[in-house]
């Protein structure tokens, strides 16, 4: 294993075995050998941070990244200014490496989650398809002794979100699945537009882009994480490259996480596209519109 997927299954928490979607008032479906792993995300990022340590990475910890210049200079809060042979820019949704290389995430969801006590162990992830989450879904997701309870949706309805959440969060509450107290809530954007323009050049200084802030999360379901360790490491891997003197590391780089990615991200934004122009149009979307845009249905694959 490599370091991210060390990572990776070293912070597991609980393995998740099958899907539940519930579409508007339907009966459940279940998609059985859906497996997986529900990680303790802080443990991984420290995970992470261990192996780079490790690698003889200087990490610097209290010290934000601002803007970056046309010419590839980093700004920090300390008031330094930091130059670099290369530029890897993995620092999420809305990147300052990206918009210094005019590469911007221009669809977004925005989500909220909060985590409550799990009453029951739970060994699948269960989803919420409905018009009144458009261009996003509700979910939980188990992790041990608790759940994360959250939503999705699209940016421009985000002022459903807490609405929404809270409703979800009664009705598992009322289901007697979840503790009714809120222990804590996160939430943030995810890029939802697909791949963009992941290397470029700023002043002398060659740039790329991974995970998030290349847009390498997935517009339907979201998901990111591995997509972010793949596409970290194929850019750690470019800038080697780079710095033993092939001029051409960026563009291979560009090459590899389209070959890897696009194929996945462009059916999932004709997707999302088409359930975005029904909900647009008639303001609510058939549950038959929102199974074949869900991966758990054969009818997402066909088309």
């Amino acid at each position: 294993l490599d370091a991210g997927e060390l990572a990776l299954s070293e912070t597991s928490i609980q393995k998740i075995r099958e899907m539940i979607t519930y579409v508007e008032e339907d009966t459940p479906d279940l998609t059985k050998n859906f497996s997986g792993h529900m990680i303790d995300r802080r443990a991984f990022d420290a995970a992470l941070v261990a192996d780079a340590i490790a690698a003889g990475a200087d990490c610097r910890f209290g010290v934000k990244a601002g803007a970056v210049s046309a010419e590839g200079v980093v700004s920090l809060s300390t008031g330094e200014a930091l130059g670099a042979r290369m530029l890897i820019g993995a620092d999420g949704v809305r990147s300052a490496v990206g918009r210094a290389m005019g590469s911007i995430n221009r669809q977004i969801v925005e989500t909220r989650q909060l985590t409550a006590r799990l009453n029951t162990p739970h060994q699948a992830t269960d989803i919420y398809l409905s018009s009144t989450i458009p261009g996003g879904y509700g979910w939980l997701f188990p992790k041990g002794e608790f759940a994360n309870i959250g939503l999705g949706v699209d940016a421009a309805y985000k002022d459903r979100l807490k609405t929404e959440l809270e409703a979800l969060h009664a009705r598992l509450t009322d289901e007697g699945r979840v503790g009714a107290q809120a222990l804590r809530y996160t939430g943030g954007p995810i890029p939802v537009g697909g791949l963009i323009n992941a290397s470029g050049v700023l002043g002398a200084v060659p740039a790329l882009l991974a995970g998030d802030a290349a847009g390498l999360a997935n517009p339907v379901t979201g998901a990111g994480i591995t997509s972010a360790v793949i596409s970290g490491k194929l850019a750690a891997e470019a800038a080697i490259a780079h710095l033993d003197g092939d001029a051409e590391a960026g563009a291979v780089y560009q090459e590899e996480i389209e070959d890897l990615f696009a194929p996945a991200l462009n059916r999932a934004l004709a997707h999302r596209a088409r359930l975005l122009r029904a909900y647009r149009d008639r303001g609510r979307m058939t549950p038959a519109e929102m199974k074949t845009g869900w991966i758990a249905y054969e009818a997402y694959w066909a088309a």
